[in-house]
């Protein structure tokens, strides 16, 4: 219960930052939760090229996430 709870803040941290992804024709998708809380993401789209990625990912996804999630301790970019 308790992870569906963390998963469902951090899937509407997402969602009210994937427009402005979306904007720029990116996106950006949850990969997993892990035990040790830390939020794995995959940048899509224009995101997963840009040169601002990490930037994005830093000052506007983590921070988004953190704020919903407190619980949170590190949000990591898993791109292949």
């Amino acid at each position: 219960m308790e992870n569906e709870i963390l998963l469902k803040k951090v899937e509407d941290a997402l969602q009210s930052i994937r427009p402005y992804l979306n904007a720029d024709g990116g996106d950006v998708s949850l990969i997993e939760i892990t035990e040790d809380k830390t939020v794995k993401l995959e940048l899509t789209g224009a995101c997963k090229t840009c040169s601002m990625s990490m930037m994005t990912m830093r000052a506007g996804i983590e921070e988004t996430i953190k704020r919903a999630a407190p619980e949170i301790l590190r949000v990591e970019a898993v791109n292949e």
